[in-house]
């Protein structure tokens, strides 16, 4: 796995202005996990109607889009991409003051989106362009001083993220809510696009040291196959919000990229990984995602099958499973731990999948209203799990 060497390593555990801000990961781990809860509480709080959100603020389903989608998924995607670069480059990253700088930002960015005033709103803007620029600007002068010319790519990744953030705040501020949410939902895929590249590169390769089977050998054709197709299902979706005579191609190139993925894992030695939470979280996380892009097309041409479901098979199974246990792996290699957990963090797992069948298969069978009540109860449960566990670790120095 990919290894980060902490600068001033201490023996004294004792909890530090360095050893907190020693890296991206640690702050924005922490800081997400605890965002995600928030958000979702009070998002249930509306759904009950025991809170009532400002008319004058992002509409709420916005609101709560954006807060997973940048208050928490973006932010964890962030961390661990200000981490990595150090490895992939051998040069520093951004730590200490500058980090506290950044945190403080966005934390600033958060109370904004939470005031939800029209003037609140615009200054959430602005910090989060800010918040933006530094995090892609740090990434970008590293890659480009080392030449690592293999993860050039995740420059212009993060920048679409971006152009998205801003882009879902501004169409809702400027009374466009459905171009939001589609801004939205773009937004989603664009992490399918980040989740097919750093899971394709890591998930066999983590596979093969952990359940110490034989390295998988990827097949060139399936992989630009893959990354091709996802990205015209991409762009074509984008694009189909504005011209809807290519809106179906999206659609179908979205369940063909499905396809595709479910061929590019079939040596993945995805049945051996059951006895290794750190791995079948994993794999499984991919298959979500798999089972979400299917969905997602057939939603356009089943009614029955909604994108809704879809979207939440993708956001909860696939992004935020693979989300959590990247950070259980990071939190533990990168601090000096042995890449070792307990039932709590396989607990942590199956409260994540539980979130996503409440939230997509429950709803069928049950009040809508008490499916949702569930999957939050769930997701909370998982995100006290995490913190239980590495709010410690992530606090403290790195051990020798």
């Amino acid at each position: 796995m990919i290894q980060i060497n902490e600068p001033n390593v201490q023996t004294n555990q004792k909890i530090t202005f360095n050893s907190i801000f020693a890296l991206a990961f640690r702050s924005f781990f922490l800081l997400a996990t605890i965002a995600s809860v928030a958000a979702l509480v009070n998002w249930s709080l509306i759904l009950n109607g025991m809170l009532n959100y400002s008319v004058s603020g992002l509409n709420p389903v916005v609101w709560h889009l954006h807060e997973m989608l940048f208050g928490f998924a973006a932010t964890v995607a962030a961390g661990f991409l200000l981490t990595a670069v150090q490895t992939w480059t051998g040069l520093p990253s951004i730590q200490g003051t500058k980090l506290a700088l950044l945190v403080v930002i966005w934390l600033s960015v958060r109370a904004a989106i939470w005031v939800n005033t029209p003037a609140s709103l615009w200054l959430a803007m602005i910090l989060q362009f800010i918040w933006w620029l530094s995090v892609i600007a740090t990434m970008s002068r590293m890659v480009w001083l080392s030449k690592n010319k293999r993860n050039y790519l995740f420059v212009p990744l993060l920048l679409m993220i971006m152009m998205m953030n801003v882009g879902i705040l501004l169409a809702d501020m400027t009374n466009q809510p459905e171009l939001a949410l589609h801004i939205g939902r773009v937004t989603i895929l664009l992490f399918v696009v980040m989740m097919t590249i750093v899971g394709g590169r890591v998930i066999p390769f983590f596979t093969a040291r952990g359940a110490q089977v034989a390295s998988v050998l990827a097949n060139p054709m399936i992989e630009i196959a893959v990354i091709t197709v996802t990205l015209m299902g991409l762009f074509s979706f984008a694009v189909g919000y504005f011209f809807s005579e290519i809106k179906w191609l999206g659609f179908i190139a979205l369940g063909v990229s499905g396809i595709l993925q479910l061929i590019r894992i079939k040596n993945w030695h995805t049945i051996k990984t059951l006895n290794v939470p750190l791995l079948w979280s994993l794999h499984l996380a991919y298959i979500c995602m798999i089972i979400g892009l299917v969905l997602f097309s057939l939603s356009a041409f089943i009614t029955a099958i909604t994108l809704s479901s879809a979207i939440h098979t993708i956001t909860i199974g696939a992004i935020s499973l693979m989300i959590f246990a990247m950070m259980a792996r990071v939190s533990l290699g990168h601090t000096g731990r042995p890449l070792q957990v307990s039932f709590m963090v396989s607990l942590l797992f199956i409260c994540i999948v539980m979130a996503l069948i409440a939230r997509v298969v429950l709803p069928v069978f049950m009040s809508p209203l008490i499916a949702w009540n569930i999957s939050v109860s769930c997701w909370g449960f998982a995100c006290l799990l995490f913190l239980w566990r590495y709010l410690p670790i992530l606090l403290k120095p790195r051990l020798n």
